[in-house]
């Protein structure tokens, strides 16, 4: 079978700052891949790349079998990829059952019943069903990511992206926000995550990158990753945030 993400010699360059140098990555159907590394090292652009948040300057990229290199074949990459950000960017006029109709009725064309009922689901799924009426003003940190995370799963994604999607929340939210993603990986979701949280990682993921420099310097099964890395610059990380 085709990896579901197939990265090949991938260069962004932020002008004079070589943020990935020939970065290449398969990414198998069903499989959960936690990025770790640095501030500054490359993950969250090289994330970004997978959906063409960021434009790359040299490398290839497929997603789904869908090469990333025309606008036609970028949107249905996009309509395929759920993504969950750091800042949980929902719309702050709108309650939370309209923050996860609102994409299901402009770009999948569902209709307003559709669209609530598969919102009410997951809201159930993520284990807030009672929040749909409020604003996310009136939300909790890790109550907002939860929304987030059910607006991405809305559309119905064949992968999903998380750019640390728990550094912004208060330790006792934590918690929340990774059984819910806990749940995606164990239900077969592939997911790429960007992400600190070691427990998450010995749980769910099936590799650890870490990433420097712009480059991949270590990638295997977490067990091995944590307890036997191979590269110094691996231990000399894994020391720190151990």
């Amino acid at each position: 079978m085709e990896p579901i993400i197939h990265i090949e010699e991938v260069h962004k360059h932020f002008g004079a700052v070589h943020a990935l140098r020939g970065v290449s990555l398969d990414v198998e159907k069903g499989e959960v891949i936690l990025i770790i590394g640095p501030s500054g090292s490359g993950k969250s652009t090289l994330l970004r790349c997978i959906n063409r948040l960021e434009e790359f300057d040299a490398g290839r990229i497929v997603v789904d079998g869908i090469p990333l290199d025309t606008a036609e074949n970028i949107n249905a990459v996009r309509t395929e990829v759920g993504m969950v950000f750091q800042q949980f960017n929902l719309f702050p006029h709108l309650t939370v059952l309209d923050n996860i109709t609102l994409a299901q009725k402009l770009i999948r064309k569902r209709s307003k019943a559709e669209s609530e009922r598969i919102a009410r689901q997951l809201l159930e799924k993520v284990g807030i069903p009672e929040k749909e009426s409020y604003f996310p003003g009136q939300l909790s940190g890790g109550q907002q990511q939860r929304v987030a995370i059910a607006r991405a799963l809305a559309m119905n994604p064949k992968i999903m992206l998380f750019d640390e999607p728990t550094s912004a929340l208060d330790p006792e939210m934590i918690q929340e926000v990774l059984d819910v993603m806990l749940n995606l990986a164990k239900e077969g979701m592939t997911m790429v995550v960007v992400s600190h949280e070691i427990g998450f990682a010995k749980a769910a993921a099936d590799r650890v990158i870490l990433m420097d420099g712009g480059q991949i310097i270590e990638m295997a099964p977490p067990e091995e990753l944590f307890d036997h890395p191979k590269e110094e610059r691996t231990r000399l990380f894994l020391s720190k945030v151990l």
